[in-house]
Order: C-alpha cells, then structure tokens, then sequence
C-alpha cells in the first residue's frame, strides 16, 4: 500500500549532506540518548538518533525531513556499527523518510478499519486540495502518502500529520484541517468529534467518574 520513494540523486546528496554533523544542541541530546544504554549495546540507539537526524534535517530545510544516505552513515559511525545495520531500521518504519518531504507529511492510514469508516473521503478531500499520493505540492507545502495501519482504529478514519493525529475525520473536516495547515495555523490533534480520546462520542458512557478525578470505586462495589 506505502508508495516506493523516490531516491535523489546520490551525488547532489552528497554534495548537500556529505558534512551532516550534530548540532551543538543535539550533539548534547545525543549523548544524553547513548547514556541510556550499557557500553557495547550502542545499536539500540538507532532508532532514537535515526528520528534526532531526520528532525535536524527537517529544520534545516523548513520541512519534516528526512534521512539521505550520508546522514545513515554517520548515524551508524555515531554509535559503531555498519552502515547496513542502520539502514535497515531506517527502511523498516514508515516514521522515517528516505526521500525530501513537504512541510506537512500527510500519512492517511488505508488499513480495513479506517476504509470502511471513510477513508476513501479523506483521499478525495486531498486529492481536491491538490495533493498526490506520493508526491509533494508544487509549493512544498504537503507530501501525501498511504500507510498501514497508524493504531487509533477506534477513531477511524484516521490520519498522521508529522508529529500529529487527526481522527474520527470526515470530508469537510479533512479539508478544514488542511486549509488551516496551509494558513500556517495549528488545528486541534486527536478526535475531530465529541469525543475524549477513545471514548464514546458525547462522553463517557461507564467510570463516568473518572472522568474529572481519580475516582475510587471500590467501596461501591
């Protein structure tokens, strides 16, 4: 279902990011993150520092970013394995880009629950917005895919918007989320419903109590 990516170029890759480096500051996160873990034992920081590259990527270039190859490999020299070992992290989890992405990275889950609730609405909503499955707009602005199943299937449809969900999503509110997106405004994460997180739409229908305070329920059991 995941559209294959389009590598750049490898030797303009390497003239652009042949010299990635940590910042000061993550330079700092960084050995922060491999303080976690017993000497020896340094690969299980990929997937931590593979998400700290593509972070500074994206700052770098005003998007979500991404993961060229020569930031991999320093990835892989940062914590002393081959290269390969990293790449393949890297390529497992759709979190993390191998090519250059919009600002906004649209991840619309397709996956049975989110199909049968409308998600086919919410692809619709962005093709009418000018989005492609696979593609960035032209102003750079959003880069649309189709992904497995991002989890929130109670809330479905769903969609994964860089760091943010959007659920319980309809046409209009899909466009509405858009269009906000592109007016460099922050609509609201999570149900796009009357719903508190997973709850029955309109609120709690059990523990109702629970919902303002850690209610203790034993003594009326």
């Amino acid at each position: 279902m995941a559209d294959a990516v389009h590598i750049p170029d490898e030797a303009e890759t390497r003239a652009r990011w042949g010299d990635f480096a940590w910042t000061p500051e993550n330079e700092a996160k960084a050995r922060t993150i491999l303080a976690r873990f017993p000497k020896g034992r340094e690969q299980s920081a990929s997937l931590a520092f593979l998400d700290l590259a593509q972070r500074q990527v994206g700052a770098d270039t005003q998007t979500q970013g991404w993961l060229p190859v020569p930031v991999i490999e320093y990835v892989a020299k940062q914590i002393g394995v081959p290269y390969m070992r990293v790449y393949e992290v890297a390529t497992f989890y759709t979190m993390f880009n191998l090519a250059p992405v919009g600002r906004y990275h649209v991840q619309v889950c397709g996956t049975t629950p989110c199909m049968l609730r409308g998600s086919d609405d919410v692809l619709a909503a962005c093709k009418n917005k000018g989005l492609v499955k696979g593609k960035t707009t032209p102003d750079g602005l959003f880069t649309l895919t189709e992904v497995e199943c991002l989890g929130a299937c109670a809330n479905a449809p769903m969609v994964q918007i860089n760091d943010d969900n959007f659920e319980d999503l309809t046409y209009d509110s899909t466009i509405a989320i858009l269009e906000a997106l592109a007016e460099g405004k922050s609509p609201k994460p999570g149900p796009q419903i009357d719903r508190q997180v997973s709850a029955p739409e309109g609120g709690p229908t059990s523990l109702v109590a629970m919902v303002s305070e850690n209610h203790d329920y034993r003594g009326e059991w």
